[in-house]
């Protein structure tokens, strides 16, 4: 076996199950799950709709590179959501069976494990897709804390010059999973300097991009930031998205990479090897996906006045407040955050993700340490409740 497979954690929903193990709420109280980030609002008729009438499909062998109509359709999306020219979609665009696997195979792609110490920049807390896919690819970590202190900053600084002329990748998340931190154009100028630098490429997960509060002022993207920086040929850097968040289709692994061509095309070459091609009917379904933003503006609808409910209702209590973007909250605990998730679980029905699980020690801090994770994909009512709730279990501390 890979040795390499020893030095992989346990992944945060596994570890949480052990914790509430043996740990049950009274039977009088309805469960509230708050601890994954799985969508939860209905798969928008049109697309289940398209899915079905394309199973025709189902007889063909799929295309790495996927059709043309799917490349297309993505490329259009990205010009307008973003008001950039259009990518290329024979070059600049390559559909992927969700962001997930993307940005773990990504890895695989670009570390170069004969050079001395390979290193993957990553931020800290983080999704822990992003640790796997360093380590299996046969290089190390080194983290870049983004703490509360400086309004979760991705802050370059904190490694030294002999970490980054190690560099090979950098994992970049905006909107920040689980601080909902969007980056700014600023930022950006800074992450590309690193980048030419030192020669290393970003990988930028947008996966909660179109999750946001004010219409009028959608999060900054990669793409978007490359192109009003002058950097059209997006070198070094490939943008992940997916139709998971937006479009509320989690089961359907659907999703896109986009950005530097020379990149695309050595990542093309390892997905027709590994194995990535998205299914026809589910690339019709994409089609359709992408196409359309009045189902995306209903969503986030629906994230707002979750948004709005829970926070007036959990602030008395808790520091809660709005993020930038995307659908968690990310709380500060009067207690340690394993057991205030055990107790709340316990007494109360309501299950959260403990910080400390989403982050690792680095430089003495564990910056997920006393916070807690809750997703806001459940109904607007069990939302509501489950605040309610919540807010009870922390005035009784």
């Amino acid at each position: 076996m890979n040795p390499r497979l020893e030095l992989l954690q346990s992944y945060p929903f596994q570890r949480l199950t052990a914790l509430l193990a043996g740990h049950q709420p009274p039977a009088s109280v309805k469960p509230v799950n708050l601890h994954i980030g799985e969508p939860k609002h209905p798969t928008p008729a049109f697309i289940r709709d398209t899915l079905v009438a394309n199973l025709d499909g189902l007889s063909r062998y799929p295309l790495t590179l996927g059709s043309d109509a799917l490349r297309l359709a993505i490329a259009h999306w990205i010009a307008r959501r973003y008001a950039i020219p259009q990518p290329d979609p024979a070059t600049q665009v390559l559909p992927v069976n969700g962001s997930r696997e993307a940005l773990f195979a990504f890895a695989q792609s670009v570390i170069d494990s004969s050079r001395p110490s390979p290193t993957v920049i990553c931020p800290n807390p983080f999704y822990q897709i992003y640790e796997g896919a360093a380590l299996l690819a046969g290089a190390q970590l080194e983290f870049i804390n983004t703490l509360s202190a400086d309004n979760f900053a991705f802050d370059l600084g904190q490694l030294p010059e002999t970490v980054w002329r190690r560099a090979q990748l950098m994992y970049v998340c905006s909107p920040g999973n689980p601080t909902g931190k969007v980056l700014t154009l600023e930022d950006w100028r800074r992450l590309f300097e690193y980048a030419d630098r030192y020669q290393c490429v970003i990988a930028a997960d947008e996966c909660y991009s179109e999750i946001y509060f004010d219409e009028t002022k959608p999060p900054l993207g990669a793409l978007a930031a490359a192109a009003q920086l002058g950097r059209a040929d997006f070198r070094n850097l490939v943008v992940f998205s997916s139709l998971s968040k937006r479009s509320n289709v989690p089961g359907m692994r659907s999703g896109f990479v986009a950005g530097d061509a020379a990149i695309i095309k050595k990542f093309y070459l390892y997905r027709s090897y590994h194995g990535g091609a998205m299914s026809p009917p589910l690339q019709a379904a994409s089609v359709a996906a992408w196409q359309d933003e009045k189902h995306v503006v209903a969503n986030r609808a629906l994230y707002r006045e979750k948004f709005k409910a829970v926070i007036d209702i959990l602030r008395p209590e808790l520091p809660a407040e709005w993020p930038d973007a995307a659908f968690y909250l990310w709380l500060k605990t009067p207690i340690d955050d394993l057991e205030f998730t055990r107790r709340l679980h316990e007494t109360e029905g309501i299950s959260v993700l403990p910080g400390s699980y989403l982050a690792r020690e680095a430089r003495g801090i564990n910056p997920g340490a006393h916070r807690i994770r809750i997703a806001l994909v459940a109904t607007v009512a069990e939302c509501v409740e489950a605040a309610h709730r919540l807010r009870r279990f922390a005035a009784s501390l």
